[in-house]
């Protein structure tokens, strides 16, 4: 009976966030998939170049070889069919993870950013604490200067009546030799990002923490004045875990986060399996256990994830304050985590999130 009464709670849930405006939903983009632009597109390439992981290729992949693949998607084509896909399945925003603006890694932004069908979706940034504070205070003014400059865009996302909204990853990487040189150095520059967006005449941007321990990200928070908490990824270090462990982890973390009484945006996880990088060693990440990892979701498995974030929010609206869901990721698919179609999946994981997000 329990059973069935909790069943029924559920579908009431789901119809009460159906009937109310839903939480805007966005999606991490991490745009290392350029091949030779770079190191890092080479690299991305190695880690699935082994035959078992080529079902992992995005949809402009090609395999040209028993264990060889290309992964190119930095052409302007192929940003607008992105943009298609994912404006398709609902989503409401990319989280764009942040580069200077030379860098190879900023070429996805660039080509949303020139797309005619860039409409169909809307964009904020993921910021790095390491890349943000190299340079310390003399750097900093710059990359405020560009970052307005975005705000500015009508297609920015925005919460709260107009805040930009802003992700902050790696926020321990902030201060240090080379960076900022002190916490408050550090939480000066972000009030003089918030005083440069007020100076044009748009509210002071909602900033979100991203980590992995909730009490680390409350203490951050405080240092820096930042608006919410959230993370990046999730993993629960468990050998060959299954998704549903990896979901209830996530979801349990909501209410985590949710207890320090900082704000919260809630994570939604499309997976975690980092066995392509641990059998090829890329430059950012050395070592880790090959057994450590979790079974991909069944697009339903997703779906219902996602469909939990929604009503937690509705339900927790004192908490997630801002409204917002985010899902790890759009395309880290050596990592373990993307919603973005394969050329062995298809749009199956994009086709069950639109039955949530576009019911």
């Amino acid at each position: 009976m329990s059973q069935i009464m909790f069943s029924c709670f559920l579908i009431v849930m789901a119809q009460a966030v159906t009937d109310s405006p839903r939480p805007v939903v966005g999606a991490i983009r991490w745009d290392g998939w350029h091949g030779e632009e770079s190191s890092v597109g080479l690299m991305v390439e190695k880690t699935l170049s082994p035959k078992h992981w080529h079902h992992r290729l995005p949809f402009f992949g090609r395999v040209v070889g028993e264990n060889a693949v290309e992964a190119r998607g930095n052409t302007q084509e192929i940003m607008d069919k992105e943009i298609e896909y994912a404006s398709a399945a609902g989503l409401d925003y990319w989280a764009f993870v942040t580069y200077p603006e030379k860098n190879a890694l900023s070429l996805g932004l660039k080509q949303y950013l020139s797309s005619e069908k860039k409409e169909l979706i809307r964009f904020c940034l993921n910021l790095q604490g390491g890349w943000e504070s190299t340079g310390g205070a003399e750097a900093w003014h710059e990359k405020v200067k560009r970052y307005v400059k975005y705000f500015q865009d009508p297609m920015y996302q925005t919460v709260l009546k107009g805040r930009p909204l802003v992700f902050l990853y790696s926020v321990e990487g902030l201060v240090g030799e080379g960076l900022f040189e002190t916490w408050e150095d550090a939480h000066t520059a972000f009030d003089q990002l918030r005083e440069a967006t007020l100076a044009v005449g748009i509210p002071t941007p909602y900033i979100v923490a991203q980590g992995w321990y909730p009490p680390t990200l409350k203490e951050q928070a405080e240092k820096l004045g930042i608006d919410a908490i959230g993370a990046y990824a999730s993993n629960t270090g468990q050998e060959a875990g299954s998704y549903k462990a990896l979901a209830d982890h996530t979801e349990h973390w909501w209410d985590a986060f949710k207890e320090t009484g900082v704000s919260v945006v809630p994570l939604v996880t499309a997976g975690w399996d980092m066995r392509p990088r641990v059998e090829t060693p890329t430059p950012w990440v050395k070592g880790g256990d090959i057994k450590q990892y979790h079974e991909a979701p069944t697009p339903d498995e997703l779906a219902a994830h996602l469909q939990q974030a929604l009503i937690w929010c509705r339900t927790n609206s004192a908490a997630a304050q801002a409204q917002t869901v985010l899902i790890y990721a759009w395309n880290e698919f050596d990592e373990g985590g993307w919603l973005c179609p394969t050329i062995d999946e298809g749009t199956a994981r994009l086709d069950a999130v639109r039955k949530v997000l576009t019911p």
